[in-house]
């Protein structure tokens, strides 16, 4: 028999698994879209289906009796108030949803240590703070906690990733007793544990219905952008994951936590270490302002990558920069443009490499260690003159990612969950 973990990734556009066996390699995965059971993507019985779907169709693919535990992330900042039975009580606040109450928002701003992720209009305790009256409130809950509790009967539990933009402290371990000078209920809020910790067995109905054995166990889960830097295999301090998506986003993992409000960074906990990172508002959107995508292909095919242009870009789609320069009304850099457009595009890749190095630069300036390896996601990652550019900028090894799907970086914790439990 071989025992296998189930990662579950439920994101703003449709929910991923993956059966990982303790080797970390994958037996199977599935992935369903949002979309094809509604048009609301922020409807939780949307949410419930599609993770019903992928689960369902992952344990077709591999042997359900040999699966041992479950884990689940979710959208970092995603909020919704339940009932005792888990029943949600209002349509959810989405990570990106803004609350307008400013009493709320200055009150939170009042109280609120410099340091903690819980400011702003987007974080999860605006967002709990605006549920807690509803008739009815037993919990508020974040996504993952709320799907993760259809496996485990348990709506009254999160993880210190999921609780962070709460103004949970993880760190001291603790909801710290400023939340309470904020008005928020604190008996509203979910008990706490650390990611990869057994929250407890599977219930007999789940079980019943995706006929998993009896004795597999929930684990506790994660955010989605950690469960993307856990899946890459990133796994010793001073290992690094850059994200070249339509933003530049950097994280470390470090010995000691970051914090650095200015920039937007703070610190989550994985095992005992500390992931920080920031995030830069150039990357991929800026490149796809200037070129089409099938365009950047064809004149990255032509950049001689070992030498440098001489030019001083700083790539940016408007003003203003958040990490690793934190300037609001920062200014872009993107000429004198060569004739040729190949020197132009090489000049941008160079300069939003030289942005990434500066950023690991600003981590290890605020208290992270110096980076040591390097491993890349996200579509600018496939780009071999970038990426050698990027090498000879950084000066790290560049190490191939072992995955880029957040549901292998849950099903990670779901295999220390299953160690804990004595199930590998």
């Amino acid at each position: 028999m071989t025992p296998l973990a189930i990662g579950i990734d439920i994101g703003t556009s449709g929910a991923r698994a993956v059966a990982m066996r303790a080797d970390f390699s994958i037996a199977a995965h599935s992935a369903v879209s949002l979309d094809r059971f509604g048009e609301n993507a922020r409807d939780p019985t949307i949410w419930w289906t599609a993770v019903s779907t992928a689960l369902t169709e992952l344990l077709s693919r591999c042997d359900r009796a040999e699966a041992c535990s479950l884990a689940v992330d979710g959208t970092s900042g995603t909020v919704l108030a339940v009932d005792n039975a888990g029943r949600p009580l209002a349509e959810p606040l989405m990570y990106n949803d803004r609350v307008t109450d400013g009493g709320i928002l200055n009150t939170i701003a009042r109280e609120a240590p410099e340091a903690s992720a819980a400011h702003g209009a987007t974080s999860g305790l605006a967002k709990a703070l605006s549920f807690q009256d509803l008739p009815g409130a037993a919990a508020v809950l974040h996504q993952a906690d709320w799907i993760a509790g259809h496996f485990s009967g348990r709506f009254d539990t999160s993880d210190e990733n999921n609780a962070l933009k709460t103004g949970y402290d993880a760190e001291g371990g603790r909801w710290p007793d400023w939340i309470a000078a904020t008005g928020m209920r604190m008996e509203l809020l979910p008990r706490v544990t650390r990611p990869g910790s057994v929250v407890g067995p599977i219930t007999t109905s789940a079980a019943d219905q995706f006929g998993l054995p009896r004795q597999a166990v929930v684990v506790a889960g994660t955010t989605d952008g950690c469960a993307s830097f856990l899946a890459t295999g990133a796994a010793q301090i001073g290992d690094g994951v850059t994200a070249l998506g339509s933003s530049l986003t950097i994280k470390i993992l470090s010995d000691r936590p970051i914090s650095a409000p200015r920039y937007g960074i703070y610190s989550h906990r994985l095992g005992d270490a500390w992931l920080a990172g920031g995030a830069s508002n150039s990357g991929g959107r800026v490149l796809a302002q200037q070129f089409a995508v099938q365009r950047i292909v064809e004149l990255s095919a032509t950049i001689e990558p070992e030498t440098d242009t001489g030019l001083d870009y700083y790539p940016l789609a408007a003003a203003g920069e958040r990490f690793p320069i934190a300037d609001p009304e920062f200014q872009p850099r993107m000429g004198p443009r060569p004739a040729a457009d190949a020197d132009h595009l090489k000049a941008m890749l160079e300069g939003i490499a030289k942005i990434e190095a500066l950023g690991y630069k600003r981590l290890a300036e605020l208290g992270a260690p110096p980076l040591t390896s390097l491993r890349s996601v996200g579509g600018g990652a496939a780009n071999p003159a970038w990426t050698r550019i990027r090498q000879r900028k950084l000066g790290v090894a560049m190490l191939p990612p072992l995955s880029d799907e957040a549901a292998a970086g849950v099903a990670r914790l779901a295999l220390i969950g299953a160690r804990q439990a004595g199930l590998l």
